[in-house]
């Protein structure tokens, strides 16, 4: 069965497993001249120039495997020689115009950037052309085109141009880290760089857990994920990894649903903090806002506090759909409780630059979350654990209005009414990827399927509600 959207998915993860078998080895060292030529054989068709072309581009995919660029902080970059092969971003005349007699489009452009041939069909001057798009509005074939570059449509939040040598070039300033550009890309040229050799190192040092334990704390929309396999195997496939324990983020979930219910209804108006791309978002381009993010520390770090906090020595892995993270777990309030996050896709790496066959595995359970914890991973899901939290809470008379955003973009209007306090709700939901944590860019599959299982998965849960989970854990835990 498929375990992957895209063939530029699978070559990520061909290169993701070679380091890793190496790696579980002790051998990654003398052999990464040797991985390029495992990849790309002759054998194999090329898009590029020539084969070694396609070899040079696998040795700057492997260094993003080994941790990418040290001096680079953001979670996302760019390959410069992979990406040659997408035009010039901008507005273009294609072979629709006819060279009609008005020339509505003449007459729209404030720069005088068009032109006409002798058969009157139009031509854009690009030394004049600013990419305003009023051409492209007024005229009646629709023969003018806005051709940009797969990275930066998928981009939401402008943060993608193209440098003098037209590779694609990406603002730091501006980036959220969501992985849209990556998971959007062609040719594989832009890439979250990997920490799967730290999580490696952290199962081999810790001596089969005797030294330490190593945690794996998994986001619910790993239900959706494994196409090839029932839940409980892939859970089983993590330990057998080496990791002492498999615990859901949606246990985190609904700690956090319970905490931001009572924040909001002391607040009055509030925003979530539980996707990191949005919260990026509001700092970098609504600074005004931040004031209203949560306070609640995200599912994944809010369990993974508890876990530390249980066991000061362990050490904790985030598994999950998301490139942000990558970001998140870095971060000062963070750091403390995760010690590294790899996604979907990387996780696949491991369990085949180990051989382990993942479907033929006995199932383990997971402890239990509520259901409203487990779709924290769809879109609409926090907002609904919310309106639960509240309920449960004895804040009944709370008027929860939530706006749940399914996307960047449809974060960005809810903020721009909510800096003009013209927005009808108290409560912004914000999800940077489309469709939630399912839409991911470190996600093995994307599709209406995912919003499926994951609601199938929380229909699973065996408590009736969120008060039941926290106080589940709390009596097997010891209350923190």
């Amino acid at each position: 069965m498929k375990k992957f959207d895209t063939k530029v998915q699978h070559l990520k993860y061909k290169v993701l497993k070679a380091v890793a078998k190496f790696a579980w080895e002790g051998t990654l060292q003398e052999n990464l001249v040797n991985i390029p030529k495992m990849i790309v054989t002759k054998k194999e068709p090329t898009m590029r120039c020539c084969i070694y072309k396609e070899q040079a581009i696998v040795m700057e995919r492997i260094k993003l495997a080994m941790g990418g660029n040290k001096d680079n902080k953001n979670a996302i970059e760019v390959i410069d020689i992979a990406c040659d092969e997408c035009p010039m971003s901008g507005y273009e005349v294609t072979d629709y115009c006819r060279g009609c007699l008005s020339h509505r489009c003449e007459d729209a452009c404030k720069k005088d950037a068009i032109t006409f041939d002798h058969q009157q069909k139009a031509h854009i001057d690009k030394s004049k052309c600013v990419d305003c798009g009023l051409c492209a509005k007024v005229c009646p074939y629709g023969a003018i085109r806005n051709l940009k570059r797969p990275c930066e449509m998928a981009c939401k939040v402008k943060a993608i141009t193209s440098g003098e040598d037209h590779t694609a070039v990406i603002n730091d300033e501006k980036c959220i880290s969501c992985g849209a550009c990556v998971y959007q890309c062609p040719w594989g040229a832009i890439n979250d760089k990997s920490y799967i050799l730290d999580v490696i190192n952290l199962i081999k040092s810790s001596e089969n857990n005797t030294k330490y334990k190593v945690h794996a704390v998994v986001a619910p929309a790993i239900s959706s994920q494994f196409v090839y396999a029932k839940l409980g195997q892939v859970i089983k496939g993590i330990k057998e990894l080496g990791f002492y324990k498999v615990t859901e983020a949606a246990l985190g979930a609904d700690m956090v649903a319970l905490l931001e219910a009572e924040e909001l209804s002391e607040k009055g108006f509030l925003t979530s903090s539980c996707c990191p791309a949005f919260v990026s978002y509001v700092k970098k381009q609504f600074p005004d806002l931040k004031e209203y993010v949560s306070h609640t520390l995200s599912p994944f770090a809010t369990i993974s506090k508890r876990i530390k906090e249980e066991d000061p020595t362990c050490k904790v892995v985030f598994i999950g759909p998301c490139t942000a993270k990558k970001m998140e777990f870095k971060q000062e309030e963070v750091a403390p409780y995760v010690d590294s996050v790899i996604t979907f896709e990387e996780l696949q790496a491991l369990f085949d630059s180990k051989e382990i066959d993942v479907g033929s595995l006995q199932e383990e359970n997971l402890e239990n979350a509520s259901y409203y914890g487990r779709i924290f991973a769809r879109n609409c899901g926090l907002s609904e654990a919310v309106a639960e939290s509240l309920k449960e809470s004895g804040l009944k008379n709370f008027d929860l209005k939530a706006v749940s955003c399914d996307g960047i973009e449809a974060c960005r209007i809810a903020l721009m009414k909510a800096q003009k306090k013209i927005l009808d709700g108290n409560f912004i939901e914000g999800m940077a990827c489309v469709g939630g944590c399912i839409g991911g860019a470190g996600c093995l599959t994307h599709g209406e399927r995912n919003k499926i299982e994951v609601e199938k998965h929380g229909k699973t849960s065996k408590l009736p509600d969120i008060k039941s989970a926290v106080t589940e854990y709390e009596k097997t835990h010891g209350k923190k």
